[in-house]
């Protein structure tokens, strides 16, 4: 499993406490009353409006302070907002939402400990760099993708003044606790699902592939690619073959979360990234738009540290097959997959190309992928068009 290319060491920082299975969320209110502290909730609307909230309410809400509606990927400004509102008032931080609400949250926690507006530490853009300072966190997902609950990085996004997304990163804001209750994803469509679960598998894929990883990584990886296996045809079932493929798939993504923190992402994320700072697109689609075509591109040109780690991950998901492993995941990806998040694409310009690729990279890619060859995963993916 170990690659020529891997470098001999890693270091996880992990969750201090983790608390999964289906109905934990019940556990919520005992957890912040065992130990009172001003807390302030970030969620999104779908979920105060929805039925576990309605049963949790009256055990939850004396034990908050308030709670900050998360309907996007927050910017510097809704940040720096939010801890104008709130700075001194919250000594601990609850978040429930998919990764764009945990995201919120852990930045807002930390910046609550910093005296600069958040795109002063930012990355990319930042002058100043961020301390481990920072409130507590619990962090609840709701979405099996991002893995946020897992991960070191909050990630910031503008669109309209400065084009950024970039991360507030610290071993500090990996959330203490994280609560992992799949039945908060019941009922919900199937093209988030399916969106979702694509970004959780190319967070594994990338880990796998990474020229930073080693054996601890690789073995995460593998094993949630294993579950993500197991549980992507199924993801929008009903009954109890739906529950275990969505807790199957939380799983994965936490996973994913973990194996991203230690072991870095590739050129997919290296394009999506810069994409994100300028298009309102789901990540996770993008992600898996990009995704295809990689997949090809490997079968073409792998290099011999790829092609080993390619042909471990076919005989460990398709043990029977002798294709292409690469031709054969993203056969196997579109024929099981419960949306078809590849059809019906958008349209980028040749202007958007050529702002993402004067700033996209290949990451920790075991391959420097040029250019031209991000250039032509992009077209893949999009129609380009002009302005």
């Amino acid at each position: 499993m170990q690659s020529g290319a891997s470098v001999n060491h890693s270091t996880l920082i992990a969750n201090r406490q983790v608390i999964f299975g289906r109905g934990t969320l019940a556990q919520l209110p005992d957890l912040l009353g065992n130990a009172p502290q001003p807390t302030l909730l970030f969620c999104n609307r779908s979920f105060i409006s929805g039925p576990h909230w309605q049963r949790l309410a009256p055990a939850l809400s004396p034990l908050l302070v308030g709670h900050e509606v998360v309907s996007h990927e927050a910017s510097p400004a809704e940040l720096d907002e939010w801890v104008t509102r709130w700075r001194g008032k919250v000594e601990r931080v609850l978040a429930i939402g998919g990764g764009s609400v945990l995201d919120a949250a852990k930045a807002f926690a930390a910046l609550c400990q910093h005296p600069l507006p958040c795109a002063r530490y930012l990355e990319k853009i930042g002058d100043t760099r961020i301390t481990a300072a920072t409130l507590p966190l619990i962090a609840v997902p709701t979405t099996a993708g991002t893995g946020s609950e897992a991960t070191q990085n909050a990630v910031v996004t503008d669109q309209q003044q400065i084009q950024v997304k970039a991360s507030l990163r610290h071993a500090e804001f990996v959330p203490q606790i994280a609560l992992l209750d799949a039945d908060l994803m019941q009922g919900t469509p199937e093209r988030i699902l399916a969106c979702c679960a694509i970004d959780a598998f190319t967070h594994l894929f990338e880990s796998w592939l990474s020229k930073r990883g080693t054996l601890l990584t690789r073995q995460q990886a593998l094993s949630g690619m294993q579950l993500f296996y197991h549980a992507w045809p199924h993801l929008n079932k009903p009954g109890e073959d739906g529950d275990v493929a969505r807790e199957t798939m939380l799983m994965a993504s936490w996973l994913g979360g973990q194996c991203l923190g230690v072991a870095g992402l590739g050129v997919i994320h290296g394009i999506a990234g810069e994409l994100g700072a300028i298009k309102p697109w789901h990540h996770g689609e993008v992600c898996g738009r990009l995704l295809l075509p990689y997949l090809n591109l490997l079968a073409k040109q792998a290099s011999p540290d790829q092609q080993a780690l390619m042909n471990t991950l076919a005989a460990t998901l398709f043990p029977l097959q002798t294709i292409n492993p690469a031709l054969l995941l993203v056969n196997w990806l579109k024929d099981n997959d419960v949306y078809r998040f590849w059809d019906d694409a958008p349209t980028l310009t040749e202007q958007d190309v050529e702002w993402i690729l004067a700033r996209s990279n290949s990451k920790n890619a075991m391959v420097d992928y040029s250019k031209e060859q991000q250039r032509t995963l992009i077209e893949a993916a999009w129609p380009v068009g002009q302005a």
